[in-house]
């Protein structure tokens, strides 16, 4: 249960700095689907890279 806050939680910080990113100069122009489909990757990556990193920090604790 723990763990899937933790990636709810992280989905959200991930979707929230993802947003701040311009991709009006990154995409072609009218390739809206296609920069919408980065956006989900690139959060899905984040959200997995954070948690994963939140959990392992819980195990360091839990450890020590």
């Amino acid at each position: 249960m723990l763990k899937l806050l933790v990636y709810i939680l992280s989905l959200i910080c991930s979707i929230f700095a993802v947003s701040g990113i311009n991709f009006e100069h990154i995409i072609k122009r009218n390739h809206v689907s296609e920069a919408r489909f980065l956006f989900c990757i690139i959060s899905f990556a984040l959200t997995y890279l954070l948690a994963n990193f939140i959990l392992d920090l819980m195990a360091i604790e839990i450890i020590n």
